[in-house]
C-alpha cells in the first residue's frame, strides 16, 4: 500500500507545528479529539505502542458567562447538571437514557448507511437529533445556562441553530464528553498522525510526501485507489473515468462556512474570570444561546458577526511539553463566510478578553490562519471549510451522494474516503475505514 501526500508533512488537518515562536507547538487544524478515542477504527489499532498518549483534562468543556461563572460539561452527567442551576434535573432526564445506550448508539452512527441495528435506541436519539438546536434547548431547558451550553455544543457544526437536525452535533459531543471525555494527544495533534503512520509502516505500507497526484492516469494500473478528496478534487483527478451524470451529481456539492483561526504563544495561562475554565481543555466563548445563534446565522448568510462564537483550546494547562518552561499555547477559531478575506483576529480576541480580562497582556506572539491559508495547507478545506462540505441534513444523509455505499464510484477500483463521505467530519477515521471495507468486499 502506498499513501501519497501532497504536502511536505503528513496529517492533513491533524498536524502540529511551531507557528509562533520556537518551542511553542501549535495544532494546525484539529486539537481536541473526542471522536478519535470513541472511534472503533482507532481503538482497533495499537497506537499506544507507536507513542500515542491521550491526555484527559479534568473537565472536557467550560462555557463562561458575563457574571464570572461558567457552565461545565463534566464527565459525570450529574456533575454537569450541578452547574446548570434550575436545569440540573432536566439535563439528567435528557442525557441519562442516551448515555446508557452510548455503545450501541455509536455502533449505528459509525457503521455504513443502513437500517439501524438498535432500532429503539436510534429512535430515542433520532427524535431529539432531528430537531433544531434552538428548539431542543428551549424545549428541554428553562434557564439560560443549559441553553447556552447546548448551543455551543451544536455550533461545532457550522449551520444555523434554527435548522432541522442542528441538535444532532450537540447531542453527540455532549454524550462523547460523558462517555470518553474530550482528550488531546500529548505533544500535539500531530502525534496522532505520527502514530497512524507508524502503524501503517508496521503493516508494510509506505508514505510518499510532497507527492501530489494530478491525474489518476499517472498512477498506472494499481488496481485500487482510495481518494481522500472532496467531490470537486475527485472529479478533477478522475476526469472522464466518471460518467457525466456522476460528475454532475458531485458538482452539486455545497461547501459551508469557513474557519478563521488564531494561535497564541502566551507567557502565562489565560486569566479567566471564571476559575472553572482552568479545569477545561476546551472553552466555548459566546455567551447566551441567542448570541451564539446570531453569530452562526451570520456566517451562514455570508456575513461577519461582531461577536462571533469562538471555540478555544488551552492544551498546555495539561501538557507542558508543548511550550518552554512557564510558557503556554492557545488555539481558537470562529466561523466566517466561505472564502472570507476579512481579518477577524480583533473580534476573536475581544471575545476572549470579555471573559478573561487582561488576556491581551499575556500574548507574546500570534499566528493567523485565514480561510485561504487553511486551504493552501490542505486542499480539501475548500474556502476554509474544515468539514469537507456543508453539514445540513441533506448533505449529511447524502454525503456526497445518496446510496448505501457513498464510497464506491462508477470508475472501477476508485473509491472516495474523505470527510465528504458518511459519517462525515471529525477525527475518527471511519470514512476511510468504511471505504476500505467496501474496496475489500469488491476485491473478494
Amino acid at each position: 500500500m502506498l499513501v501519497r501526500e501532497a504536502q511536505p508533512t503528513i496529517g492533513g488537518g491533524v498536524r502540529s507545528a511551531e507557528l509562533t515562536l520556537p518551542g511553542f507547538v501549535h495544532d494546525v487544524c484539529s486539537a481536541i479529539h473526542p471522536l478519535a478515542v470513541a472511534s472503533p477504527f482507532f481503538r482497533s489499532l495499537p497506537l499506544s505502542t507507536h507513542g500515542l498518549e491521550w491526555i484527559e483534562p479534568p473537565a472536557p468543556l467550560a462555557h463562561p458567562f458575563d457574571d464570572g461563572t461558567a457552565a461545565m460539561l463534566e464527565r459525570s452527567v450529574a456533575a454537569t447538571g450541578a452547574t446548570l442551576g434550575p436545569d440540573a434535573a432536566a439535563y439528567e432526564r435528557l442525557m441519562t437514557p442516551l448515555i446508557e445506550s452510548w455503545t450501541p448508539l455509536l455502533e449505528d452512527l459509525f457503521r455504513p448507511r443502513r437500517f439501524p441495528r438498535h432500532v429503539g435506541i436510534a429512535a430515542r436519539f433520532g427524535r431529539h437529533a432531528i430537531r433544531s438546536a434552538r428548539g431542543l434547548a428551549c424545549a428541554a431547558f428553562a434557564g439560560p445556562r443549559a441553553r447556552a451550553l447546548f448551543a455551543g455544543l451544536a455550533a461545532h457544526a457550522p449551520q444555523p441553530l434554527d435548522a432541522i437536525g442542528s441538535a444532532a452535533m450537540g447531542l453527540v459531543l455532549a454524550l462523547a464528553g460523558h462517555a470518553v471525555g474530550w482528550p488531546l494527544p500529548r505533544g500535539g495533534a500531530g502525534s496522532l498522525s505520527t502514530a497512524l503512520a507508524a502503524s501503517l509502516r508496521a503493516l508494510g505500507g509506505e508514505i510518499a510526501i510532497d507527492a501530489p497526484v494530478h491525474d489518476l492516469d499517472e498512477l498506472g494500473d494499481v488496481g485500487c485507489v482510495l481518494l481522500d478528496l472532496g467531490p470537486r478534487q475527485a472529479v478533477a483527478l478522475a476526469g472522464r473515468r466518471f460518467p457525466a451524470r456522476y460528475r454532475a451529481r458531485l458538482a452539486r456539492w455545497r461547501y459551508g462556512p469557513a474557519a478563521f483561526k488564531v494561535d497564541w504563544a502566551l507567557h502565562e495561562p489565560i486569566p479567566w474570570r471564571a476559575a472553572d475554565c482552568r479545569r477545561a481543555g476546551t472553552v466555548h466563548i459566546g455567551g447566551t444561546l441567542d448570541e451564539i445563534a446570531a453569530g452562526e446565522r451570520a456566517a451562514w448568510r455570508g456575513e461577519h458577526a461582531d461577536r462571533p462564537f469562538v471555540l478555544l483550546a488551552q492544551p498546555t494547562l495539561f501538557d507542558p511539553t508543548r511550550a518552554p518552561a512557564g510558557g503556554h499555547v492557545a488555539w481558537a477559531y470562529c466561523h466566517v463566510p466561505n472564502g472570507s478575506t476579512l481579518d477577524v483576529t480583533a473580534r476573536i480576541e475581544a471575545q476572549v478578553e470579555r471573559f478573561a480580562p487582561g488576556f491581551r497582556d499575556v500574548v507574546r506572539a500570534r499566528s493567523v490562519l485565514a480561510p485561504a491559508d487553511l486551504e493552501r495547507r490542505n486542499a480539501n478545506l475548500v474556502g476554509g471549510d474544515i468539514n469537507g462540505g456543508a453539514v445540513d441534513v441533506a448533505q449529511l444523509l447524502g454525503r456526497p451522494t445518496l446510496g448505501l455505499s457513498p464510497y464506491r464510484t462508477p470508475a472501477r477500483g476508485v473509491y472516495l474516503c474523505s470527510a465528504s463521505t458518511w459519517p462525515g467530519p471529525g477525527v475518527h477515521g471511519m470514512c476511510g475505514h468504511l471505504a476500505a471495507e467496501a474496496a475489500l468486499a469488491d476485491g473478494r
